[in-house]
């Protein structure tokens, strides 16, 4: 109720606190905004055309999905996560996943993986004109796109949580402009649930996601950025 008054405050055309959020998030996941960068709110408010309301709002939204911290006295942050929260992650990611693999594989046929065979073509496509950003959010779709077959929306939206979570991890803890998530890799777990081979998908989904955590290696946040630049034309 505390957003509809919000908005019924806000200029014409001027986005919702979720709609702000939305486009936070994606700057977070395609490495557009590094862990630890400082989301001025002034800036926001100019650079989306809204009220200090409407921002906080948003970033309650983000703090929500683990993706910003709210400091007292300090303003919000784009979230550092330390590795054992990888390591947490990871161990989460590979209790849902490797489910979804053995269910998926015993599921009714291959049919209803050609919306993911689709998802890895655009990947693929993205990395190989090095679309470094789409790149980036489209292998974590691989992923949720996956446990969305499983018809289970409360398995969705954590799966889609953690994979949010892993991909700003991977903003921290992996080389830059780099996604630690294998097209190759996809396209075997790929073929192994269409082959109906539960045990194949599932041991390959396990080193994937082992993989992907081994390769985050320690390097420092960034903490100053330019939010104008980020969002220009907002």
């Amino acid at each position: 109720m505390q957003i509809m008054n919000e908005s019924d405050s806000r200029p014409s055309g001027a986005p919702g606190p979720e709609a702000i959020a939305e486009r936070i998030r994606t700057a977070i996941l395609e490495h557009r905004l590094a862990p630890g960068a400082k989301l001025t709110e002034a800036q926001l408010c100019d650079v989306f055309g809204v009220k200090r309301g409407t921002i906080r709002q948003a970033l309650a939204l983000l703090a929500t999905d683990k993706l910003v911290d709210l400091e007292p006295n300090r303003g919000a942050f784009v979230a550092s996560p330390t590795l054992q929260d990888v390591h947490e992650v990871f161990e989460m990611r590979r209790i849902i996943e490797l489910a979804v693999m053995e269910r998926l594989a015993t599921g009714p046929g291959a049919k209803r993986l050609k919306g993911v065979a689709a998802l890895l073509d655009k990947e693929r496509g993205a990395f190989e004109r090095r679309d470094f950003s789409a790149w980036i959010r489209l292998s974590g779709e691989f992923h949720t796109a996956l446990a969305e077959l499983m018809g289970n929306a409360a398995l969705s939206e954590c799966l889609e949580g953690l994979v949010a979570r892993s991909t700003l991890m991977s903003a921290l803890y992996e080389s830059h402009g780099r996604s630690p998530c294998s097209c190759d890799d996809h396209a075997e777990i790929l073929a192994a649930l269409e082959a109906a081979d539960a045990k194949r998908a599932v041991t390959l989904m396990a080193h994937h996601l082992q993989h992907v955590e081994l390769k985050m290696l320690d390097r420092p946040a960034q903490g100053q950025v330019d939010l104008r630049e980020v969002f220009g034309g907002a």
